[in-house]
């Protein structure tokens, strides 16, 4: 494969300072290192939140500036570097989004999510994918993808992995077609969740929003029920679906407080609740009542390289389905509006 000299890259050059399209060298792969061509980044509501980040946060988990946005990344391999076997040039790939080592605590126990090393990775610290071109310098986070498209393959790096993540961990509660599990916040996490339980458990699934049109969209996704809003009636209308009882599962895919009060009042005893919405929301619950008895509630951010291996391979025997909002390289400041906005049918992908 030719690879030209320069190329775009969409970069955050300093703190509390609005991205620019610049134009950069692309990187030759050392040893070990493998360069990709990018066909598809998607976007995070994260990325959002790094663009207004201060210099004393973003420091103090060792990010430096400039670097490139973007960690969903679908491409395919244009160059290897001494030492790389297994990949040929041009193979479709995707990029595991999380960082790790590899070799901590963690990382040997299959808790690569948690590695304390991977606090700096690409799109967050270093050069990430909203570029035409990105380095990869660990092989692990390189996965082959077969005959799957790798613009559709991009979002599932990270909000399929995180969304696999959180339906893996509660799938032994949902092991019968009379358990319920309850979807709060179906946009792009949440809706990728919807499919998962849908494909990996016999639950019931009850999908709550605001937005009337992405319950029809969790309906075309095989939600069994749905739930218009996050309020007391909330509470009173999936306590009705439950026939009194709760949801073995619940997970929060918005994370304010309001959807962490009706989720955590809608967990059945024993049942668990699943906070992964970063809305900045606050769990208050008093001791003894105010909490369901033996539950478990848990929340993370981000995922792990099985959980990218296994939902890649769902989405490859067409068991789920990534639905993409294509944007030109051009349109990225677009893409970033839409997702605010809320106006996004799937997930928002940037095609260079």
């Amino acid at each position: 494969m030719t690879v030209p000299s320069t190329m775009r890259a969409y970069r955050l050059l300093g703190w509390e300072q609005p991205p620019e399209v610049v134009e950069v060298p692309v990187p030759e792969p050392g040893a070990g290192e493998v360069l990709v061509e990018v066909a598809g980044n998607g976007l995070c509501h994260s990325d959002i939140t790094m663009r207004q980040m201060p210099a004393a946060f973003g420091e103090a988990v060792g990010w430096a500036m400039p670097f490139t946005l973007g960690h969903e990344v679908g491409g395919r391999v244009a160059a290897t570097g001494d030492g790389v076997d297994g990949l040929a040039d041009g193979e479709p790939v995707a990029l595991v989004s999380p960082s790790s080592c590899g070799r901590c605590w963690w990382c040997t126990r299959g808790l690569d999510g948690t590695c304390p090393h991977g606090l700096v990775g690409r799109g967050y610290g270093a050069d990430g994918g909203l570029a035409d071109y990105v380095l990869v310098n660990d092989v692990r986070a390189v996965l082959p993808i077969g005959g799957l498209d790798p613009v559709h393959a991009a979002p599932l790096t990270d909000a399929g992995a995180t969304s696999h993540h959180a339906v893996a961990r509660v799938a032994s509660r949902l092991d019968d077609d009379a358990a319920v599990a309850v979807v709060i916040g179906t946009g792009g996490l949440g809706a990728l969740a919807l499919q998962l339980l849908r494909a990996l458990t016999p639950a019931q699934v009850i999908a709550v929003d605001t937005n009337e049109a992405r319950l029809a969209y969790a309906r075309d996704l095989g939600a069994h029920h749905t739930v218009i809003g996050v309020d007391g009636d909330t509470r009173a209308q999936l306590a009705s679906i439950t026939g009194g009882e709760g949801a073995h599962a619940v997970l929060d895919f918005v994370g304010v407080d309001d959807t962490i009060a009706a989720g955590v009042a809608s967990v059945r005893p024993a049942g668990a609740f699943a906070l992964v919405g970063a809305g900045n929301g606050t769990l208050h619950a008093p001791w003894m009542h105010g909490l369901p008895r033996e539950a478990e509630v848990f929340t993370f951010q981000g995922s792990n390289i099985a959980d990218a291996q296994a939902v890649l391979q769902l989405a490859g025997d067409g068991r789920i389905r990534a639905d993409v909002d294509r944007f030109s390289f051009d349109q990225i400041d677009d893409a970033y509006a839409a997702m605010e906005a809320g106006t996004l049918r799937g997930r928002a992908v940037i095609t260079p």
